[in-house]
């Protein structure tokens, strides 16, 4: 973890062998504006250890927000500050200790000029008109939690797309799970316990015997080796299951069907979609904004299959999620697209 102020330098923290409570630095932290890259992917891991900002300032959603071409930190320290960082250990294991010395001054690089970065960019949003925005943005970030337990994570898996008879779902379901209780047990991402390709392999092969399943490319691999009853027994339990305990091929959803079929089901909502999706582009064209960040997916084709009964849109956006500035900037835009005829 790597902290810096100004006047006061930069410090690396190892979580790992202080413990899980890092609170005890939450009085020197609480107060002052976090400065955050892709703040989301951080705020959850620092929240297990105590640790939460009052203020942030995310400077990869800002960059978004003021329409840069690329929004790595890499690039938006190259084209804002003139600057070039050091490359080299951002793909590296970092759960290895001791961490070498090259990659602890590689982290320090890291944010080294993050406040610097921050300026400019904080700069370039009120010049644009949208530092109200950015602000929004980064509170919602800040306030959002943890997100909701997925009913079945294992329909996450890279490729099952691939799959469509509920016996191979079983199969990935079952070596999914297996995988994950191994990956906690020692503490590792579980795509380094075994990889989501091997996984999709293994359910679409099929494999008749232990022998068959390690002869496949990974699992016939030195440390998998020694995994083989524990892989075929996960495979071997779902073999047996009865046709009533297989996966669907449909993955539960609370929301609207698959786009591709509303023209069949609904024509009228595919026309609201097309419409809608138009505003919302002609929208993030003239405000230099990409369309994610205008408004969730989700949430654009929600509104489109079912309209809300008393024409609020900006309700049901600010109920769905959106915030204030967005839900101001497209509701007029999207009710012109929800009523217009084709």
């Amino acid at each position: 973890m790597q902290l810096r102020r100004e006047g006061a330098g930069t410090a690396l923290v190892d979580p790992i062998p202080l413990g899980s409570d890092l609170s005890d630095l939450a009085p020197a932290l609480t107060g002052p504006e976090w400065v955050l890259h892709a703040a989301s992917q951080d705020l959850a891991c620092l929240a297990e250890v105590g640790l939460t900002p009052t203020r942030l300032f995310d400077t990869e959603l800002a960059g978004r927000l003021a329409g840069l071409p690329r929004v790595g930190l890499g690039p938006m320290v190259e084209q804002l500050l003139g600057l070039t960082l050091e490359k080299g250990h951002g793909a590296a294991d970092w759960s290895r200790r001791p961490l070498p010395q090259d990659w602890l001054v590689y982290a320090a690089l890291d944010v080294e000029v993050l406040v610097a970065l921050r300026d400019h960019l904080a700069a370039l949003l009120a010049e644009q008109g949208k530092l109200e925005w950015a602000h929004q943005e980064f509170e919602a970030v800040r306030t959002a939690g943890p997100p909701a337990p997925r009913a079945e994570p294992w329909r996450r898996t890279s490729g099952i797309h691939k799959l469509r008879k509920p016996r191979q779902l079983a199969a990935v379901r079952a070596l999914w799970e297996a995988r994950d209780r191994l990956a906690a047990e020692r503490d590792i991402a579980p795509g380094r316990v075994l990889p989501d390709a091997a996984v999709v392999d293994a359910a679409t092969r099929a494999p008749e015997s232990a022998a068959a399943l390690a002869a496949m490319p990974v699992f016939r691999g030195r440390s998998q080796r020694r995994l083989t009853s524990y892989w075929w027994a996960a495979l071997s339990s779902a073999a047996r299951l009865d046709a009533t305990d297989l996966p669907s091929a449909a993955t539960p959803s609370d929301g609207p069907p698959p786009v591709s079929r509303w023209a069949d089901r609904d024509p009228d909502a595919a026309a609201r979609l097309t419409a809608a999706r138009a505003a919302v582009a002609g929208i993030g064209t003239q405000w230099q904004i990409p369309v994610e960040n205008l408004l969730q997916p989700d949430l654009l084709r929600r509104l489109c299959w079912t309209p809300p009964e008393d024409g609020d849109i900006t309700g049901f956006l600010r109920a769905g999620g959106a915030r204030q500035w967005q839900a101001e900037l497209l509701a007029p835009a999207l009710e012109q697209a929800l009523t217009a005829r084709p």
